[in-house]
């Protein structure tokens, strides 16, 4: 058997910068690789993550133009985690999506290859299907479309069926406090309460037990480096306000959009790569995504989970990449 792909070298960012893009906020940007190579640009997950230096190493630097950047209150984007009215107001899928246009035409790129995983696989189909004539290719990993299936199954007590003793961990927070005692039975809206109470003493405790339920479940094995770094307060409240506000509100999708809408990715060609024990998005929306939008490839990765670097999601994503690079 071929042994399997891993990421490239190490890389550092030849060019960063923070572009406006209204509401007083700005959007952390970088490029790496090669200048003239093929533009892609990398989604992150969340909503509410951000990039890291192993993100870069998902492509050719020889043969790439890679660009990152940190989605609306997330990693080095300005202002960090904010709850402010108006920029939780500012902060939806559609302002993303158009977030996305303004880097392009910022970096003078005309289309380019998407790549997205998890939240940013929502995110590249937003993208995709209001610009696609701006997409050459589309890499998607770890499908989510929001629909209430898919937030009812992991945040609603499905996933309870499958690690009882971490769904414990994640109810804590709301079974123990008197703020949501008419919330218990909706835990989004209830973590809700808690997220944006303006104690300390209440909303740090429940962003962590929110993005460690999270970081505990989307590895096949548990990483217990991962869960730490989930779990440090600063990233958990960015992380965990800014997913919750997205799931709270169901996107700004019509339920099944994303999937209903596959017809206008009609001429891109795309790869959709899945773990099949997959416990954060289930297998059955990449399932879905595929019977719908049959001219891309598909991948059922047959020993995975969630994470981008699971081995055979990796080598799975390499193989997409350099596959496209051409």
């Amino acid at each position: 058997m071929a042994a399997l792909r891993t990421l490239y070298p190490e890389i550092e960012p030849d060019e960063i910068g923070f572009l406006p893009v209204g509401d007083d906020q700005e959007l952390y940007w970088e490029t790496s690789g090669n200048p003239d190579g093929k533009p892609v640009v990398f989604l992150h997950g969340g909503p509410g993550g951000g990039t890291s230096p192993a993100h870069r190493r998902l492509f050719d630097p020889a043969k790439y133009r890679i660009v990152l950047f940190d989605q609306r209150g997330c990693g080095q984007s300005i202002p960090h985690a904010s709850t402010s009215p108006d920029h939780l107001a500012s902060n939806t899928t559609w302002h993303l999506v158009e977030d996305i246009e303004k880097l392009r035409s910022h970096l003078g790129i005309d289309r380019w290859m998407v790549f997205g995983g998890s939240w940013g696989s929502t995110l590249g189909l937003a993208y995709a299907q209001t610009h696609p004539e701006r997409v050459t290719e589309l890499v998607l990993r770890g499908i989510f479309t929001l629909r209430k299936l898919e937030l009812d199954w992991f945040y609603e007590g499905g996933a309870r069926m499958i690690v009882p003793d971490l769904w414990e961990q994640f109810v804590a927070p709301v079974a123990a406090s008197p703020l949501v005692p008419d919330d218990r039975g909706h835990l989004i809206r209830a973590y809700h309460r808690l997220l944006n109470d303006p104690d300390p003493r209440v909303h740090v405790p429940a962003a962590v037990a929110w993005s460690t339920w999270e970081a505990s479940t989307i590895t096949l094995l548990p990483r217990a480096e991962l869960v730490a770094r989930f779990a440090e307060p600063s990233y958990a409240l960015a992380f965990a306000r800014i997913e919750n506000h997205y799931f709270l509100n169901g996107g700004w999708l019509d339920e099944g959009q994303l999937i209903a809408d596959a017809g206008r990715l009609a001429g891109i060609p795309g790869a959709i790569i899945q773990g099949r024990y997959d416990l954060c998005t289930p297998a059955v929306t990449a399932w879905d995504l595929h019977e719908a939008w049959p001219e891309a490839s598909f991948t059922l990765v047959p020993d995975a989970g969630h994470a981008f670097d699971e081995p055979g999601i990796l080598d799975a994503l390499l193989e997409a990449t350099d596959r496209f690079a051409a």
